[in-house]
């Protein structure tokens, strides 16, 4: 079984591009993307306060993502361009167990439809053989 984030992005991106994307991972850990932590951590900000490291590693990645979708300019006073390598550490630990939870919600997605199809199959057998006897 190949690698589901590959054939996910295999699935909506264009041949030239995914060709591209495909051989930047070359040799990378795969692990989840910007856009994925700095949603995380602003559902997580909401919940409860945050740390100052935390923090800063939140205003980081928006700074990134918002950057990366071509948005406006982010506003000085909260841009965050660095941080230390502790926050560096956290962030990739971040990213690294937001993308083993997206592989265990679709191998669980792909046992439930598999464990369905079985489940199927023995009703439609069930419903097409005759009842031998009957008591």
């Amino acid at each position: 079984m190949g690698d589901p984030f590959i054939a996910d992005a295999q699935y909506y991106l264009p041949s030239k591009e995914f060709d591209k994307f495909h051989e930047s991972l070359k040799g990378e850990e795969m692990t989840g993307t910007d856009a994925e932590a700095c949603a995380y951590l602003y559902t997580a900000a909401l919940t409860q306060p945050m740390d100052h490291d935390w923090g800063q590693i939140y205003l980081y990645i928006a700074t990134k993502t918002y950057r990366k979708l071509g948005k406006s300019e982010m506003p000085g006073d909260i841009a965050v361009d660095s941080i230390s390598d502790y926050q560096m550490g956290e962030l990739n630990r971040l990213k690294e167990w937001l993308y083993c939870k997206r592989i265990q919600v679709r191998v669980g997605r792909s046992r439930a439809e598999l464990r369905q199809k079985r489940e199927e199959e023995v009703e439609k057998r069930k419903a097409e053989q005759p009842v031998l006897f009957e008591f």
